[in-house]
């Protein structure tokens, strides 16, 4: 048999007549599995380095369906975002015609390489049928206080005309482009994230089944700390400096404040100080500069002192206060106690400026010439605390504190407010209206969705393309019928992506963005697939949006995950493909030249699924041919005379058959462990040679030919579906192989029957040899011959006779 594309087709057509992926949500007779692949964003037709995502996906599908489980497998599409806008500019072509371009394109690869959804529940995202939704969950979020407008500094690229989010700045400079990230006073719309920091970190502890690398990436971006605020008066000033510290063992330590530029009492410092001149040029310097540029190994690190002292509540002295540029506003308070002596950063600055730098925690095992010391120890030169252990200083200067009134043990996150507000026209609209008379006004709910209009004229102008389309933003005032105008801003994408998954589970319904009690069935979803770089912000969200949604009775389950899967990426001269380093491998000539299922082999073949692969070339031609001499098995098989026998089964047939269970066991196993694809695989590989081996040592009946290869099929089918339809068929099977059952094995094909038996060089007893009574003859002779003891009795010359007596002797005339 020829595996050529035309078998491909065959049965990518058969599936869809069947519906083979349709899943009915209804059913109850079938447990239920909900496998979803984090859905793309449609900006360019994929490679092979984005199909590794979708076939993981697709052999879990798979496999599950073959379990007797009632699978859901969606699809849809992440469609709004600034690329698609930034290519209408370029090119002149609106972003929903060139998005809808690339959503075709895409879903004819998906489907050539038989990877298979339920269509009928696909979602597009910049379709007014979902953010229509996406509007509504904005506005749950607004009556309960979690979404709200400021003015805010944010990070502005000047290139791409929108504000980007912290994370989206990488060494100062925007993550799409490269330009120079600067900051901007703008009023933007926040979601109130950190009012679920706690459950968000707490939850993490019942997600047992997600990557430990993954939780710890969302712990530290929660960023928890245990410490103490402490109140500093300041001289000449009524209300003291407040800073937040988990190091309040060091407090004896510290000689100098240090206040970020954006700190609300900068002002009332330099009000009368003889440095204001200096203080307002250096903020007016250093405010563009955005916060991710602190984290530059190189940032240089500077300040002003603002004239001022505060007074160290521990020790009555006096301390200067300073604004520096390595402070940040977002966390803590805004101000830190400075100690050169247990911090590098403060150090630095206290070199640069010549700042006292004072040690008062002694290391205890370390021994360092340093002279900064930023761990734990013993404190020395710390009035009645000194001696004591820093876990214990931390707890007796807390209490201290606290009795004077002058700090109070409190926990802070680093977590920040979720910034939605984006300046460009492709997302979907913020429903609120502003009224000169009743301020800012939701869009009532019978109104949505408020419709992105879809002429639009592209401008570099610094603002959204929608404040120049009047018949837009003129509008009425939904509360008192005035005029008013629509805000303009459009929401950060990864809103709609913060709740799809519920979509997915009643996609047409026009009454409720999804049906709750269907949603409860169904979800957790039960196996996430995607990418690791999505770790924080996509899994985040996705977790608040949910237990906000929990909140309000909408669903009735904690975290929206239950198992997660993140694959490595498939590189190529070690590099991540990418079309400007020229190293990108297009799917389609594979597809000609070997067919979908060659490339779905190769790619769960090349390695451990959840780490990095190199793809080579030539491993396509291998998996090839290994496929090539599964199907000649089948061939076999069918030429294969069947003569009727009831005698008991030969060696050959034996080994086969207890190869076979073996073979279903481990692959099961691999399966079930983290889809340990590459090792499953591998097995498989096995009983095809071993299958051979039988052949070709001697008679093999039918029956153990059949069972063995049905097995090497139905063990292959998630992963090279096509070409196991088509041998299954040609074996007589009359109905899709993914409606027949997973193989089982009997156990009692699995026992090895263990003896020790005595090995004899020219008739003398040398050594001993523990076999399995199910092993060939020759199989005894090899493990006889490599017995250490023998091996050196022969001194690497071939013995002249082996005789085996079964389960007695083995013989070795040297």
């Amino acid at each position: 048999m020829d595996y050529t594309r035309k078998i491909d087709e065959k049965w990518q057509r058969r599936w869809e007549e069947q519906g083979i992926f349709r899943a009915d949500t209804s059913a109850t007779e079938k447990p239920k599995y909900y496998c979803l692949v984090m859905f793309p964003y449609p900006s360019s037709e994929l490679h092979v380095g984005h199909a590794r995502n979708y076939v993981i996906g697709d052999a879990v599908a798979r496999y599950k369906m073959m379990q007797g489980y009632q699978v859901l497998s969606p699809m849809g599409w992440d469609a709004f975002g600034l690329p698609a806008e930034n290519q209408a500019i370029k090119h002149k072509i609106h972003p929903k015609e060139w998005t809808l371009k690339n959503i075709r394109r895409i879903t004819e690869q998906m489907q050539s390489w038989g990877v298979g959804y339920d269509w009928q529940r696909e979602i597009t995202t910049c379709m007014p049928e979902y953010y229509r939704w996406t509007q509504w969950l904005f506005l749950q979020l607004y009556r309960k206080g979690l979404a709200y407008r400021k003015e805010a500094l944010v990070n502005w690229c000047s290139s791409c005309k929108t504000v980007l989010a912290n994370e989206q700045v990488i060494s100062g400079e925007c993550e799409r482009c490269s330009t120079e990230v600067e900051q901007r006073n703008l009023k933007q719309w926040f979601f109130r994230i950190t009012d679920y920091a706690e459950r968000l970190l707490s939850d993490l502890d019942i997600l047992d089944e997600w990557p430990e690398r993954v939780k710890t990436m969302q712990k530290n971006w929660i960023g928890k700390s245990q410490g103490v605020e402490i109140s500093f008066p300041v001289e000449d000033v009524q209300e003291p400096i407040v800073c937040f510290t988990t190091r309040v063992d060091t407090i004896y330590g510290a000689t100098f404040l240090a206040l970020s530029w954006e700190h609300p009492r900068v002002v009332e410092l330099i009000k009368d100080s003889p440095h204001k001149e200096e203080v307002a040029a250096f903020v007016e310097r250093i405010k563009n500069r955005p916060p991710s540029a602190r984290l530059i190994e190189s940032f240089e690190k500077e300040g002003v002192w603002t004239g001022k002292y505060a007074v160290n509540p521990m020790t009555g002295e006096k301390i200067p206060i300073w604004i520096a540029n390595y402070i940040l506003m977002e966390y803590g308070t805004g101000a830190i106690m400075c100690v050169p002596a247990h911090d590098a950063r403060d150090y630095e600055f206290a070199q640069r400026y010549s700042l006292p730098v004072r040690p008062v925690i002694r290391p205890v095992e370390t021994v360092t010439d340093s002279p900064v010391y930023e761990g734990e120890g013993v404190l020395v030169d710390s009035a009645e605390f000194s001696r004591l252990p820093s876990d214990q200083a931390k707890e007796k200067i807390a209490e201290r504190m606290e009795e004077k009134k002058t700090g109070v043990r409190v926990h802070k996150y680093k977590l920040r407010d979720w910034l939605i507000s984006r300046q460009r026209y492709w997302g979907a609209p913020i429903p609120m209206v502003y009224c000169e008379g009743c301020g800012e006004v939701p869009v009532p709910e019978g109104d949505l969705p408020v419709v992105l209009p879809e002429t639009v004229q592209f401008l570099p102008t610094g603002q959204s393309p929608l404040t120049l389309i009047e018949s837009f933003y003129r509008t009425k005032c939904p509360r008192c019928g005035a005029d008013a105008r629509r805000e303009t801003d459009t929401m950060d994408t990864f809103v709609d992506s913060s709740w799809y998954y519920l979509r997915y589970i009643s996609p047409r319904e026009t009454d409720v963005p999804f049906v709750t009690s269907t949603v409860n069935e169904w979800l957790p979803v039960d196996q996430y697939i995607g990418g690791v770089e999505h770790a924080i912000l996509h899994l985040m969200y996705s977790r608040f949006v949910n237990k906000f949604l929990q909140d309000l009775g909408y669903v009735s389950f904690d975290e929206p995950f239950a198992r997660l899967f993140t694959q490595g990426m498939i590189v190529k001269d070690g590099a991540k493909m990418s079309k400007s380093k020229g190293n990108v491998v297009a799917p389609d000539y594979i597809l000609e030249k070997y067919g979908a299922d060659t490339m779905r082999l190769y790619i769960l073949f090349m390695g451990p699924p959840e780490k990095d692969a190199e793809w080579q070339d030539e491993g396509l031609l291998g998996c090839w041919r290994f496929l090539q001499r599964a199907v000649r098995l089948a061939e076999m098989l069918i030429e294969h005379p069947g003569e009727a026998t009831e005698d008991a089964l030969n060696e050959q047939e034996q080994t086969l058959a207890r190869k076979a269970h073996l073979t279903i066991k481990d692959v099961t196993e691999d399966m079930e462990k983290s889809f340990q694809f590459n090792t499953a695989i591998s097995r498989i590989m096995e009983l095809v040679n071993q299958a051979h081996k039988s052949l070709n040592e001697g008679y093999v009946r039918k029956s153990v030919l059949e069972h063995a290869v049905h097995t090497v099929f139905f063990l292959l089918a998630p992963f090279t579906p096509h070409l196991s339809e088509e041998v299954h068929q040609m074996l007589g099977g009359q109905v899709s192989v993914f409606r027949r059952a997973w193989p089982e094995y009997q156990a009692e094909m699995l026992r090895e029957e263990r003896i020790e038996i005595g090995v004899l060089m020219n008739g003398k007893v040398r050594d001993k040899l523990t076999i399995d009574t199910r092993w060939t003859q020759d199989e005894i002779k090899e493990k006889a011959l490599s017995l250490s003891r023998i091996h050196s009795l022969l001194q690497g010359k071939s013995p002249k006779k082996v005789i085996y007596v079964p389960q007695r002797i083995v013989n070795i005339v040297a």
